[in-house]
């Protein structure tokens, strides 16, 4: 590593929320490190790399879940939410990672699962024992209509009905995602308390914030009525994809759990995932003003087949800076997407296009998330069908692209076994794409997307401009994307080229960050430039 890499520099004194233009590093426990070769990374395999990712310059991480769970959906089926799988560690490795993190200046935020449960939770276990049981009504039940056939038409996430039948209770539970994640009943305040119980456990364990899963599937229509058909266009590669989900999700009264939240939770940042084909209104609602949550997690651009002007021009849109408007978080990557390089680029421009992709993430108004290797510029894995592991792949194969081709080994060291991921048999296999873009290998080299990421990065900490400022669209064009950023007296000219084509470009001022062929009158291909006008 060089000096100039691995100086965390200080934040622009600002008296905004750490988490306003926070970067973010997002961790998935299971393929990040691994502390004891069992071949599934844990808590302390994380910890013992912290001093690696507080280098790159973020100001926090993101944990994907590491609870106690049966691992049907690798963590995201909760049987303890105030317990970490023993696979992970312990409590007290969980307690190690939140003193390091915050003795190197990294906040911590975790994951928090309150829309469904696993069916092996205490909860469930005592939800489907009778009808009668003080827990009864904290699932989703409904009797079956009188041909035996399920309460209404709503369709699971992963495939198939949403709706499970259960022969001890004699009636059928609402599961949105799998069968093995039956959905709680927020609608039920007791339930409610019980879920604030788990956000008060966690922010006493130190964390710092929530990244809150789902949150939109979190309350029903509790009339059960039919979703209509979806509108005739559009993918359609599931049974989910034909409606319109009006009634399994987005009920009304979400925002007043987020009310109680927030009052129990304080200052903790909190970030909301809402997926679907039209978030947006619910990410406003959801982020409105100050009493509900900090931030809305954008997936504008984690499906997009390119990368375009105009697709980041509506995207930044969507969140002007007015009063009472909730803070965007953008990603171009996580542990549910196809890598972004495998998404929107090929061939021999690919280089150029990563460490555009990156100064692009870190140019945004907002605050960014880079995902475990994205800093790499490591590619989609081609995992093969019997190798998979990932449920929403194996049920919808081979019309969606496997979760698992982003989610294998972290690559280390190109030449230790599984890429220094672990010693033993490693849960997915490490991709042979990887070894050359190990972290050992691109440390060495001052070009590398690694150290240009630690460069971008730096210049987001150290530019009131880019890390809170406002944003101004100056061009969207077919294949060239400029953008001012904006704050006091400082005014930067951001500029992008997202084509293999070479674009015409003027300069515009001092340059402060540039990638690419960047020349006073054109910008190569993916090139792009970061300059204060004068």
């Amino acid at each position: 590593m060089l000096a100039e890499d691995v100086e965390r520099s200080p934040v622009t004194g600002s008296s905004a929320p750490w988490w306003k233009g926070a970067a973010i590093y997002q961790i998935y426990p299971r393929s990040f490190a691994d502390s004891n070769d069992d071949g599934i990374g844990d808590l302390p395999g994380i910890t013992a790399r912290l001093d690696y990712v507080a280098s790159l310059g973020v100001d926090g991480i993101w944990l994907s879940p590491f609870f106690t769970s049966p691992m049907r959906d690798f963590g995201y089926d909760v049987a303890d939410y105030c317990d970490v799988d023993p696979v992970f560690g312990t409590l007290g490795d969980f307690d190690a990672l939140v003193e390091h993190a915050h003795a190197l200046k990294l906040k911590v935020v975790i994951d928090q699962v309150y829309s469904h449960s696993s069916d092996q939770h205490p909860w469930f276990q005592e939800s489907r024992s009778s009808r009668c049981n003080p827990k009864a009504d904290w699932y989703v039940w409904a009797d079956a209509k009188a041909d035996g056939s399920p309460p209404n038409n709503w369709q699971s996430v992963f495939g198939g009905p949403a709706w499970q039948w259960d022969a001890r209770r004699g009636q059928y539970y609402l599961h949105n995602f799998l069968t093995e994640q039956p959905d709680l009943n927020l609608h039920n305040w007791a339930v409610q308390d019980a879920i604030l119980d788990v956000a008060r456990f966690w922010i006493d364990r130190g964390v710092d914030g929530f990244r809150i899963d789902a949150i939109n599937f979190a309350m029903h229509d509790p009339a059960l009525r039919d979703n209509p058909p979806a509108p005739e266009g559009g993918k359609r590669t599931r049974p989910f994809d034909f409606q319109t989900h009006l009634h399994n999700q987005s009920h009304p009264a979400i925002v007043d759990f987020l009310h109680r939240l927030r009052g129990v939770i304080g200052d903790a940042f909190t970030v909301a995932e809402v997926g679907g084909p039209g978030p947006l209104a619910e990410m406003h609602a959801f982020t409105e003003g100050n009493h509900r949550l900090n931030s809305a997690y954008g997936f504008d651009f984690l499906y997009a087949d390119g990368l375009t002007p105009a697709l980041v021009a509506e995207a930044v849109k969507d969140w002007p800076d007015t009063p009472g408007m909730g803070w965007p978080t953008w990603a171009f990557e996580n542990h549910d997407a196809p890598r972004a390089v495998s998404r929107w680029c090929g061939g021999e421009h690919c280089g150029p296009f990563v460490r555009m992709k990156i100064l692009l993430l870190a140019a945004l108004r907002g605050s960014i998330i880079l995902y475990q290797g994205e800093e790499l510029g490591l590619p989609q894995v081609d995992v093969p069908f019997e190798e998979l592991q990932d449920p929403e792949a194996i049920a919808n194969w081979p019309q969606t692209l496997s979760r698992d081709g982003a989610r294998t080994p972290m690559p280390w060291n190109a030449g230790a076994p599984n890429l220094g991921f672990s010693s033993g048999n490693p849960w997915l296999s490490a991709g042979d794409s990887h070894r050359s873009l190990a972290i050992d290998i691109q440390e060495g080299d001052a070009d590398s997307t690694l150290r240009f990421t630690r460069r971008c990065l730096a210049l987001r900490r150290a530019h009131a401009a880019l890390r809170t400022g406002s944003l101004r669209i100056v061009e969207a064009g077919e294949r060239k994307l400029v953008l001012d950023r904006i704050a006091g007296a400082e005014r930067l000219r951001c500029s992008f080229n997202l084509s293999e084509e070479a674009v015409a470009h003027s300069a515009n001022g001092r340059v402060l960050i540039a990638t690419g062929a960047v020349a006073d009158g054109t910008l190569g291909p993916y090139a792009a430039v970061i300059e204060v006008t004068e």
